[in-house]
């Protein structure tokens, strides 16, 4: 990415650099991170001066391919924020309920990471409702929840055990609520099998 980048600014031979660093940018922009690093490298900037009357049919080609393999790709960047968004803020309002993305493989694995985001601050905030929480539903998503970042996160098990999470959850498989003592008991076997196993226990 680096090289290509400095092939656009700098091209090693007139005619055959810059197509060259077009093709390779072409295939590269289909990786998500790649399109977020050329974004944030402001590399949209090196493409505009391409498009001129100068430019050969080839490159004007590789050229529209990049720009709209990086649209497509903001498009979806712009998707999976949202969807995160808005399960962010159902949590924070303690507004849980099964809406789809709670039980969404994708929502899930492609939003994994923002869990990592303000020093894992949603999981925080979901270990608080597991604490204050009156409503036994919200006590059934908030354990599943958890679940679902012990089986998707490569370090699930550690980051929620560290957490103090285990101990709270524990004292839900007594709850008198049949949805909030399932998801509990869910929890706490996602906890102990950890990822490995865990996907054969989804619900």
């Amino acid at each position: 990415m680096k090289n290509t980048h400095r092939c656009l600014k700098k091209p090693s031979h007139p005619s055959h650099g810059i197509p060259t660093a077009i093709n390779c940018l072409a295939t590269l922009l289909k990786e998500p991170v790649v399109r977020s690093s050329f974004v944030q490298a402001d590399g949209v900037k090196l493409l505009i001066p391409l498009i001129s009357p100068a430019t050969t049919q080839q490159s004007m080609q590789d050229l529209l391919e990049a720009l709209n393999q990086l649209e497509e790709g903001l498009k979806d960047n712009i998707k999976k924020l949202s969807s995160f968004n808005k399960y962010k803020q159902e949590v924070i309002l303690g507004h849980l309920d099964w809406s789809p993305m709670h039980k969404d493989p994708l929502f899930w694995r492609e939003n994994i990471t923002h869990f990592e985001e303000n020093d894992f601050q949603i999981l925080r905030v979901l270990i608080t409702i597991l604490d204050t929480s009156n409503d036994p539903r919200a006590l059934a998503v908030a354990c599943f929840d958890l679940s679902q970042f012990i089986l998707y996160h490569p370090a699930g098990g550690v980051i929620v055990t560290d957490l103090k999470a285990k101990e709270r959850v524990m004292k839900l498989m007594n709850h008198e609520n049949a949805e909030a003592t399932e998801n509990a008991l869910l929890c706490i076997q996602r906890f102990f099998l950890g990822a490995k196993y865990a996907s054969f226990l989804q619900v």
